[in-house]
């Protein structure tokens, strides 16, 4: 009996690329115009830590977690992988993390400097934010399948996983960051698997996060 040697990845995601994009078509669908709001907050967030405002920032993304929790993978997700109602789970802890911080106010950049960690959470936000949208359409998908901040699981994540390197510090940065980086992880495999583009683009984001994480701890070090 070869046991957990005779599976491969594929066995452990239980649709088709059909199926998965036609789930963010659905989304898409279902919640347009929203997406005009969402991403409304979405520069507002940006924006809002950038200028020092990070607890209202952490607020501001705690909703959208929780609704990204319940709207993407309790309702829908959850129909297509047995593990989905468990993941939005995950998404409600970090949308109680995120809240947490919001009160608190704890291990946050009293200013955020213009560093490499920084400079490349801005890059990883403005890529969920503007960047991903777009692979739908540019790779023949529809515009219903263009996934956007705030309704789609990918660019919320990205999104969060930039500003975190721009607002937060400390042990801080490494709780906030886990539950993103572990989905991105899942994602661009699950992607990867389906033979999408965004997978690549998910495994270097996560790459690039992770060396901002390390990069920016060292950096607080001689500050």
């Amino acid at each position: 009996m070869n046991g957990w040697t005779s599976y491969t990845l594929q066995d452990f995601i239980p649709f088709t690329a059909d199926i998965y994009f036609r789930l963010l078509e659905r989304m898409g669908e279902t919640f347009w115009p929203l997406h005009l709001l969402t991403m409304a907050l979405g520069v507002l967030v940006i924006w809002l830590a950038l200028k020092n405002h990070a607890r209202l920032a952490s607020l501001v993304l705690a909703i959208i977690w929780a609704f990204v929790a319940y709207t993407f993978f309790i309702q829908r997700y959850a129909e297509l992988n047995w593990a989905g109602g468990y993941i939005g789970y995950f998404f409600f802890i970090q949308s109680l993390l995120l809240l947490l911080i919001a009160l608190a106010g704890v291990n946050l950049n009293s200013r955020p400097r213009k560093t490499s960690a920084s400079a490349s959470g801005v890059a990883i936000a403005l890529a969920g934010l503007s960047g991903l949208p777009f692979i739908a359409p540019i790779t023949g998908g529809s515009w219903y399948q263009a996934e956007v901040f705030g309704i789609h699981a990918d660019p919320t994540v990205m999104t969060t996983l930039g500003l975190a390197l721009i607002m937060f510090r400390g042990w801080v940065l490494w709780l906030i960051t886990i539950i993103p980086a572990l989905w991105l992880l899942i994602s661009g495999l699950t992607l990867w698997v389906l033979d999408a583009p965004q997978a690549i683009v998910l495994f270097v984001v996560v790459a690039i996060g992770l060396i901002g994480l390390i990069w920016k701890s060292i950096e607080d070090q001689f500050v």
